[in-house]
């Protein structure tokens, strides 16, 4: 029989514009969906990457610590980058937020959003 799971939302992180959940857990995995650079304040800060990585990752820290987790437990990354050529810009701010052993990770260019540079989801464990 499956486990239950449960949805994490955090205060300063922006409720969905679709239909998901910000983060899931399961057992003592979370699942973090995509996030975008939206200011707790519901502002959107569409333009340098260096500054939009550094708002979706205060987001993911934000979603991880209400779900009982940090990003020091972070497992997998999966970046999305309108431009594929601003990896080294991004680089130099997720550095800030992740020590050894890095978390695997994907990056890849597409089509993000909203006129974003940068979106981005995580899975983590609990424990």
């Amino acid at each position: 029989m499956m486990e239950a799971f449960s949805a994490v939302e955090a205060e300063g992180v922006p409720k969905p514009g679709g239909p998901y959940s910000p983060a899931i857990i399961w057992d003592k995995l979370v699942f973090v969906s995509g996030l975008l650079a939206v200011n707790p304040d519901g502002r959107k800060v569409v333009g340098d990457v260096r500054e939009e990585t550094m708002v979706v990752l205060k987001n993911l820290k934000r979603l991880l610590e209400e779900a009982g987790s940090g990003m020091d437990r972070v497992l997998a990354v999966n970046v999305y980058l309108a431009d594929i050529e601003d990896l080294q810009a991004f680089n130099e701010v997720y550095e800030e937020f992740f020590r050894l052993p890095y978390p695997s990770r994907s990056a890849v260019g597409a089509a993000v959003p909203g006129g974003f540079r940068v979106e981005l989801s995580a899975i983590a464990c609990r424990e």
